[in-house]
């Protein structure tokens, strides 16, 4: 396949290598001469462990070339994978000039162009690109978008010092487009990779780069915390570290990834608190583990001014303990919401099969009447009368039995939902998620 690379800095530069080693055929353009004049002198234009290796020897078997005539590298090609830089602006946002001046040469190009086209964005970019992308591009080509070219969102997951590796080995291959003409293109340019093709919604293919490294930033800036810590403890932290990365289950798991309502609980809090405690105590500064409670805190303060924002005074909240299939209330976020609710006057009920006042022992029962000294007022035990006693529905837990709940007549009240029952993207005129 003919391709032309936009940009020949450490994405493009790899993508140009790595791409020719599968057998197409690669032109690279930019807009500094010298990166152009390295490539067409068969030297790459990063230090990178392979790269030269594969830019040198593709070269010489007449795979790769360069040029800084966008135009003639559009004509000649069926694909365009813009890999140019997104840097950071003053206020932080990425700097979109450069791709916007490459979809702009695109459409100039594509003009004078008859077959289908495929540009594929590789860039890191801002949500909504994709289609800013494709107005740039059918404003100076004349051309349809899905008609006579496409955009496909492609975000790319390569590390530094291993780039070439992880390009021929990535988690995933991530595409995105409306047309099912340009993601059939991009499965055959990448179709050699080992790796899955996901095809995911445009908008979290364009995202998805910035939580994968602001999370990995997070473990480094948590394994740092945790390494400052063992050390005032005399604890070996690499080995701590090693133990805890075996938990496959929970600790290296999608477990803890969903979007919902915040923490609660016996052990998450305690332990948390305990943890900070021990740095404190050791004057150790831990931004990241000393700022969980007040995200937690915010999460929750957001839904408490999400349900007043609502301007309704009767509430019901299905669940109140602090995860569906138990009757632990210690700690509970919903708990908290409640309590804060019926100190500004509103009108709270709760609906929790889990949840009998009779059962509960110790630390819980103790809890629960600290907090709500007459939540025996609060709870009922009839669904329907339930249900028909609100004007918001806050739903808190999604137990075995929700689906009684989703079966009821649900047409008068507002449904806030903090545990996603509606699971696909069903229009629902008194529903609305937390997170979604």
């Amino acid at each position: 396949m003919d391709i032309t690379i936009f940009g020949l800095g450490y994405v493009g530069c790899v993508g140009l290598g790595c791409l020719a080693e599968q057998g197409h055929n690669l032109t690279g353009v930019d807009i500094d001469k010298a990166k152009v004049d390295l490539i067409n002198n068969e030297k790459a234009t990063i230090v990178e462990k392979d790269i030269d290796e594969l830019i040198k020897r593709n070269s010489k078997d007449k795979r790769i070339t360069a040029t800084t005539n966008s135009f003639e590298a559009v004509v000649n090609s069926e694909v365009a994978i813009i890999c140019v830089g997104t840097p950071n602006d003053e206020n932080g946002h990425l700097d979109m000039t450069y791709i916007y001046r490459v979809a702009k040469e695109i459409g100039e190009a594509l003009k004078e162009k008859n077959e289908f086209y495929t540009v594929a964005i590789r860039s890191t970019v801002m949500p909504g690109t994709n289609k800013k992308v494709a107005e740039i591009i059918q404003k100076f080509s004349n051309k349809i978008n899905g008609k006579d070219f496409a955009v496909v969102s492609n975000p790319e997951f390569m590390r530094e010092g291993s780039a070439v590796a992880d390009f021929f080995n990535p988690p995933y291959t991530i595409l995105s487009s409306e047309s099912e003409k340009g993601l059939g293109k991009m499965k055959m340019v990448y179709q050699s990779l080992n790796s899955e093709v996901i095809i995911a919604p445009i908008e979290s293919a364009e995202l998805i780069k910035f939580v994968n490294n602001s999370f990995h930033g997070l473990k480094v800036a948590f394994a740092n915390e945790v390494g400052r810590i063992c050390k005032s403890l005399g604890v070996n932290s690499i080995n701590l570290m090693d133990l805890f990365t075996k938990d496959k289950i929970l600790n290296i798991s999608p477990y803890y990834f969903k979007p919902g309502f915040a923490y609660g609980g016996s052990c998450l809090p305690k332990d948390l608190k305990a943890l900070n405690s021990i740095a404190h105590d050791k004057y150790i500064n831990l931004p990241v583990l000393s700022s969980i409670e007040e995200s937690n805190q915010a999460h929750i303060d957001y839904v408490l001014n999400l349900l007043i924002s609502k301007n309704k005074k009767k509430i019901g909240f299905y669940g109140i303990s602090f995860k569906a299939g138990t009757d632990d209330l210690r700690f509970s976020p919903a708990l908290e919401t409640v309590e804060r609710l019926l100190g500004k006057g509103y009108d709270v009920k709760i609906y929790d099969k889990n949840v009998n006042l009779s059962r509960l022992m110790g630390k819980n029962k103790e809890y629960i009447y600290n907090k709500l000294p007459h939540i025996n007022n609060l709870l009922m035990e009839d669904l329907e009368e339930f249900i028909n006693s609100a004007e918001i529905l806050v739903v808190v837990n999604k137990d075995n039995d929700i689906e009684e709940l989703l079966s009821a007549d649900l047409s008068n009240v507002q449904i806030i939902d903090l545990v996603r029952i509606i699971e696909e993207n069903i229009i629902v005129t008194n529903y609305e998620g937390i997170c979604w």
